[in-house]
């Protein structure tokens, strides 16, 4: 994988540097899990949220916003956090004309590390009020069940014979473990899908089955797409993970059986 700037003692670089940038090819994860880079059985994105983006005008005033990165779920490689991070530390004493020239920057350096087109908007700290929501539809979290395992099983899986629905779950219950840190990941995760119905209570043991894997945010929602493809074969399929804050960042990783883009709604605990 190379060197990685997390986990090592950093310097704040205060001056414009791209090649703080570390991209991560996501082909390596995708043979593990059976997927052909060439034929992605998905379609999607990684939405990025940045709190703490700041620039100096051309008086040398502070401006301080928020943006949205949207990275396509088939660009060759991620972006690890923590060198997203210090990039973006990188502009906080540079002079920029205005938020556009800024966005620029932003599109055309990420759009590099990432291998695709990378789309960026950036928003003052008001604007971002807006897009919190309250969680949305049926939480499968207060079923009574017994959890005595914490690491992916697709096994638990399962359909409810003769029953057809159309129907979107949700689950706080996510956590994983940072492949480069072993810090803890935590998440909530939208299952909105038509087809067979799947039964709730063994949808809940398997997203608590996650708790003790490693994996990144964007592995982790790919892997479940593709266990409940596998396992309950729906019509159709999106699972849609909205995780909590880390550094400054939260990453929101959808993955969908059919071309869509979903909206940037945030939820109370981010």
């Amino acid at each position: 994988m190379g060197f990685l700037p997390l986990g090592q003692k950093t310097e704040y670089v205060s001056e414009y540097d791209p090649g703080l940038l570390f991209p991560i090819p996501r082909v390596d994860k995708w043979k593990d899990m059976g997927i052909e880079s060439e034929r992605l059985p998905f379609h999607g994105e990684d939405i990025w949220n940045a709190y703490e983006l700041s620039w100096l005008n051309k008086k040398g005033k502070p401006i301080v916003a928020t943006a949205e990165f949207r990275l396509p779920c088939h660009s060759p490689n991620i972006i690890e956090s923590k060198s997203f991070k210090l990039y973006l530390n990188s502009l906080n004493q540079m002079r920029y004309e205005d938020q556009f020239e800024v966005q620029e920057l932003l599109e055309k350096d990420l759009s590099a590390a990432a291998g695709a087109d990378v789309t960026v908007i950036i928003r003052d700290v008001e604007a971002m009020e807006a897009l919190v929501v309250l969680t949305p539809d049926y939480c499968i979290d207060d079923l009574d069940v017994e959890i005595n395992e914490y690491h992916p099983n697709a096994d638990l899986l399962m359909v409810v014979e003769g029953e057809q629905v159309e129907e979107r779950l949700v689950s706080h219950l996510l956590k994983s473990n940072c492949p480069v840190t072993n810090q803890p990941d935590w998440g909530s995760v939208f299952i909105d899908y038509r087809g067979s119905k799947i039964d709730h209570a063994g949808l809940l043991k398997y997203v608590a089955s996650f708790r003790e894997h490693t994996d990144f945010h964007e592995q982790c929602v790919e892997r479940i797409f593709i266990d409940i493809m596998t396992q309950c074969k729906p019509e159709s399929l999106i699972v849609y993970a909205r995780y909590v804050r880390r550094g400054g960042l939260d990453i929101n990783p959808y993955r969908s059986s059919t071309p869509i883009v979903l909206g940037n709604d945030r939820l109370t605990r981010q």
